[in-house]
């Protein structure tokens, strides 16, 4: 059955800036599919709360679950409208301590970072496209990616690389999916969430050197991505939302 909303499926969305995200879609009138790892009872919950909503779980590490996961959005929703690569992973190493950033480091953060973003993109492009067509508008996708993947900074060299791949992978998709379907990013900077709670160097930093005084509230981070969805003409960019720490 085809849903008559449009369908934001969202990788990563049972907490911090995805559950962000997908609240402020389904304000938008989007049906959103939300996606964890695990988190199951928290995803079940959220698509009560946003009702109608619908869950999926999936290890996006796994090929076969990638694709299980845009096949399920479609069997039950009918289209993809949207696609949000908002789940991603980090691993917290010294710059300087090159030996600690090991292959298995490496690999481990570039199959979700990096290559899960792209095959849900491969997997998702005919519903993109076929949404473009019956809609009469470009379907869109959105990366998350990191002002570390903008900036020589980050939690390790790995995530930083790996964010500054999806940056460029952004690009070079807008171009070959274009017209029907828009490709961007949000790069945000420091966001106020359960895993930054302990980052006090990083708090600090915000606080006292960006324009704004302050990190991003997952919502504003939603926000960007809001407006990126509900432009038809912006494609191949990469905002960097970071309180202006950028100008600095």
């Amino acid at each position: 059955m085809t849903s008559t909303r449009p369908v934001a499926l969202i990788t990563g969305s049972t907490s911090g800036i995805g559950a962000a995200i997908a609240r402020c879609l389904s304000r938008d009138g989007f049906l959103v599919v939300l996606h964890s790892r695990s988190s199951v009872e928290t995803g079940r919950a959220m698509a009560l709360e946003l009702s109608p909503a619908l869950y999926i779980q999936a290890d996006l590490a796994d090929e076969e679950e990638r694709r299980n996961l845009v096949e399920q959005t479609v069997a039950a929703c009918g289209r993809i409208d949207l696609l949000v690569n908002n789940a991603g992973i980090s691993q917290v190493i010294p710059h300087g301590d090159l030996l600690a950033a090991t292959p298995e480091v490496w690999q481990q953060l570039h199959e979700v970072n990096v290559v899960a973003p792209f095959r849900l993109i491969a997997h998702a492009e005919a519903a993109l496209r076929a949404s473009a067509r019956l809609s009469g508008r470009p379907a869109c996708v959105i990366n998350i990616s990191s002002h570390a993947g903008v900036r020589p900074k980050g939690a390790s060299i790995p995530y930083a690389a790996g964010k500054a791949a999806l940056n460029h992978m952004t690009r070079l998709l807008a171009l070959s999916l274009s017209p029907e379907i828009r490709v961007n990013a949000v790069a945000p900077g420091l966001v106020e969430t359960p895993l930054t709670e302990s980052w006090t160097a990083a708090r600090e930093l915000w606080n006292t050197k960006s324009p704004m005084r302050r990190g991003a509230q997952p919502e504003d981070i939603a926000q960007v991505v809001a407006m990126l969805a509900a432009s038809d003409y912006l494609t191949g960019e990469v905002v960097l939302s970071d309180g202006g720490l950028n100008l600095t």
